[in-house]
């Protein structure tokens, strides 16, 4: 199915190779555009090269005792693209996808500004419905604000 829209681009963030290879493998048949990056070093640089849509990232990683000695997570990683990153890295929606216990993480993520929080094991269907509502939401999630402003915006112009 050709479409006009260009693809959108999704950076995987995880120090596990087998993670990057499932959830690459579970989005590039669907058209999207996938980087991938093993640390919060390498995630930043894809993000300011490629600007991409959307970012599931893991919480935890190795220190970096190559580059800058930092211990880096995900925390520190959202808490840069929030200050750091750009007016448009500030609003790219963060999926954290991560092994944790999600009764101790899933709300320190979405307080720390995740869009999004899911248990590994990754449930890929789970995955790309959310994927799917954040690129293409159903009318009925659109807050009826937004509607509002939106179809008064339009009789305007």
């Amino acid at each position: 199915m050709a479409s006009s829209l260009p693809n959108k681009k999704i950076l995987v963030v995880d120090d596990n190779q087998i993670s990057l290879n499932v959830l690459s493998s579970a989005l590039k048949p669907r058209g999207y555009e996938v980087f991938t990056a093993v640390d919060g070093p390498a995630a930043f640089t894809v993000v300011l090269q490629e600007q991409p849509d959307l970012i599931l990232l893991d919480i935890f990683f190795p220190p970096d005792i190559f580059q800058s000695g930092n211990t880096w997570d995900g925390f520190l990683i959202m808490h840069w693209l929030q200050h750091m990153g750009g007016p448009r890295a500030n609003r790219t929606p963060v999926f954290v996808i991560s092994g944790a216990e999600p009764e101790e993480f899933r709300d320190r993520c979405l307080a720390a500004g995740a869009a999004d929080y899911f248990q590994k094991p990754i449930k890929i269907p789970e995955l790309l419905d959310a994927i799917q509502q954040i690129f293409n939401p159903r009318v009925s999630d659109v807050p009826l604000e937004l509607v509002a402003i939106s179809n008064s915006n339009r009789l305007r112009i």
